[in-house]
């Protein structure tokens, strides 16, 4: 039987998790299993703490449904710009299930450490987890703090939106509008969102270290050579095209076992 591990109550501060306001403490913003029932979720981890425990740090709601596996209880919720689901099936062996929705910047280890630190429990909490054991957890991301505001769409949820419907933020979809709207996006994010982007590119194309990652981009998208500019429509498209598909090859990568090998570029 696995021994569950001691989670601390709520900070004095913490609203529950379902209210969100500016200036809020809580660390964790609650989405209902309503609104997210369309996620396609891969699983992060198991953690060996109690749900009720986990759901009464964070001040969140517990809701109750079924599946394949019987009677669910599971709480949906952003922490520190990822979408989180944690779970425990009626009739399962005690411990919390961690999950993340499929797609956008999804860095395994760092997002569960994150999710780790909310929690106020260290490594040791992790009784299995999608990257294999021995991963060092102990250091907690300088983007996660306590007080910080938190965003209402997380950034997988942002950049699903985004390659959707990019003329909802550029007035003009372009290789070029679009590229810099990513830019300022990640600069607000702190690197959260293309951070490592430019290495990954790199690496795959095995030269163009000194470049910057929407050079690397065009190189790709147009692997015999740029076409003289002013590009034409046709052009600028395959070119925003193909930064898309770069993009999600990267997520897919961030998702992934953190020590494979990401010197191979998907093409």
């Amino acid at each position: 039987m696995t021994e569950l591990m001691y989670v601390p109550d709520a900070e004095g501060d913490w609203e529950p998790a379902t209210e969100i306001h500016a200036g809020r403490h809580n660390p964790a913003s609650q989405a209902s299993m309503f609104q997210s029932a369309a996620w396609p979720l891969i699983s992060l981890a198991l953690l060996s703490v109690d749900l009720e425990a986990v759901a009464r740090r964070l001040r969140l709601t517990l809701e109750t449904s079924w599946d394949g596996h019987g009677t669910v209880r599971a709480a949906f919720f952003v922490l520190d710009g990822t979408d989180f689901v944690v779970t425990h099936h009626e009739g399962d062996a005690p411990g919390t299930h961690v999950w993340t929705r499929k797609g956008g910047p999804i860095d395994s280890a760092t997002c569960v450490g994150g999710l780790l630190a909310a929690l106020g429990v260290g490594p040791e909490a992790v009784s299995y987890s999608v990257w294999g054991s021995g991963t060092d957890l102990s250091h907690v991301p300088a983007a996660w703090g306590r007080g910080r505001a938190r965003p209402v769409w997380s950034r997988q949820e942002f950049w699903e939106n985004f390659k959707r419907r990019p003329g909802m933020f550029v007035t003009r979809v372009s290789f070029e509008s679009v590229t810099g709207f990513l830019t300022g996006y990640d600069v607000a994010a702190e690197g959260a969102l293309l951070n490592g982007f430019q290495e990954w590119l790199a690496a795959g194309l095995g030269s163009g270290g000194n470049l910057v990652w929407w050079a690397l981009a065009a190189e790709l998208a147009f692997p015999d050579g740029r076409p003289a500019e002013p590009w034409s429509h046709e052009d600028d498209q395959h070119a925003v095209g193909g930064l898309f598909r770069l993009l999600d090859e990267f997520f897919e990568h961030l998702g992934g076992d953190p020590k494979a090998d990401s010197r191979t570029l998907p093409t």
